[in-house]
């Protein structure tokens, strides 16, 4: 089977890329290792940027429907307010972070792609490829090979695409592992606030999902393969409010991750190419992980249909030269708000000071909520 561009990997990265390329008119063949319905909940956050970049090829108005607006981002110290951050005086049609399971996202771009034409191999498993000076090969677990002019390697943090290129995937781990729990609450969650909250014991966001959810994200020594009630309880007691406490009471769905802060080498060899997890991973603090994978897809995705029309393929050499700074600030940015939340106990009362000093100030907010929004890199 041969096609323009081979893309390993259908999560939200991956399907972002063959929209594009698919609308643009291009042959593209999508597969990926999971059997259909193996995707879960995981990323919950969208963005004013990729809702901008999502717009010209159909995905915008889907999500925009289905998910909660959150105009506000705040930082507290339980009840204390550090850093209030509104997104809604930003110049964009959407000013607000857009709360939606990633399982959502992810449905509507694969029903975009098939709307398009397009559809997804699954499971497929690629284990090796091969390039050429005309094009890649890549050859399936079952002996077969696929034949494209360029590949995407959207195939997450343990990428074969990026192993098999033989790109380095330079960093480390942090110590923490994190929680994820989808839970429902009442008391003092807010309805359409998205809260990171510091303490010694390390942080914890609380955020709004549709249906009446609330999405958990905390850091823990070890966490729990599936956090029960009275283990989020405890993170929300410790943790979360304190006048008004978050009462849980039921948790929907939870899991545990073990994040890393790896940046790919470099994004570009030859005919492959790297976007999304496969290129960067880093702490959810600030919710940036798919943005950056949605924003490479959508960007890699009109360079290659530029060069498969006609332009130099130095283009993407662009692609990969922009994106790695890119990511670098986004891992420098989620890394500076881990440490301040996970800051020792006798070092808390001056790091408040200063950021409540720092709230203050209109420049600091407005500048945080274009870095969170993603718009400071239109």
């Amino acid at each position: 089977m041969s096609s323009d561009v081979l893309i390993i990997g259908a999560g939200p990265v991956g399907l972002a890329a063959a929209i594009v390329l698919t609308q643009h008119g291009h042959d593209v063949v999508v597969v990926d290792a999971q059997a259909e319905g193996a995707n879960t909940s995981r990323a919950a956050v969208v963005h004013s940027r990729t809702l901008e970049l999502l717009e010209p090829y159909g995905v915008a108005a889907t999500l925009t429907a289905r998910g909660v607006p959150a105009p506000r981002f705040t930082i507290r110290d339980r009840d204390r307010i550090l850093i209030p951050v509104p997104f809604d005086d930003l110049p964009t049609a959407y000013p607000y972070t857009l709360m939606v399971s990633q399982a959502d996202t992810e449905a509507f771009l694969l029903a975009r792609l098939e709307e398009l034409g397009g559809k997804v191999r699954r499971p497929t498993t690629v284990t090796d490829v091969r390039q050429d000076s005309t094009g890649v090969t890549a050859t399936v677990e079952d002996g077969s090979e696929l034949r494209a002019d360029y590949l995407i390697g959207a195939d997450g943090m343990h990428s074969v695409i990026r192993d098999r290129a033989g790109i380095g995937f330079s960093g480390g781990t942090y110590a923490e592992s994190f929680a994820l729990a989808d839970v429902r609450l009442t008391g003092g969650a807010e309805g359409n606030e998205v809260i990171l909250y510091f303490s010694p014991d390390g942080l914890v966001v609380v955020a709004p999902l549709p249906g009446g959810l609330h999405r958990i994200v905390a850091t823990v020594d070890q966490a729990p393969k599936a956090p029960d009630m009275a283990f989020v309880q405890q993170l929300l007691d410790t943790r979360g409010p304190q006048a008004h406490p978050a009462i849980v009471r039921e948790v929907v769905w939870g899991s545990r991750f073990r994040v890393h802060h790896r940046i790919a080498d470099r994004y570009r060899q030859g005919r492959i190419l790297l976007a999304g997890d496969a290129a960067h991973v880093h702490s959810p603090a600030g919710g940036q992980g798919m943005n950056l994978g949605i924003e490479d897809a959508v960007l890699l995705g009109e360079s290659l249909h530029n060069v498969l029309t006609g332009a130099p393929s130095e283009l993407l050499d662009d692609y990969a030269n922009a994106r790695r700074p890119v990511a670098e600030k986004v891992v420098t940015l989620a890394g500076r708000l881990t440490t301040l939340a996970t800051m020792e106990a006798r070092r808390r009362p001056l790091r408040n000071l200063v950021l409540g000093l720092a709230g203050r100030l209109p420049a600091v907010r407005r500048r945080l909520a274009r870095q969170l929004s993603g718009l400071y890199r239109r």
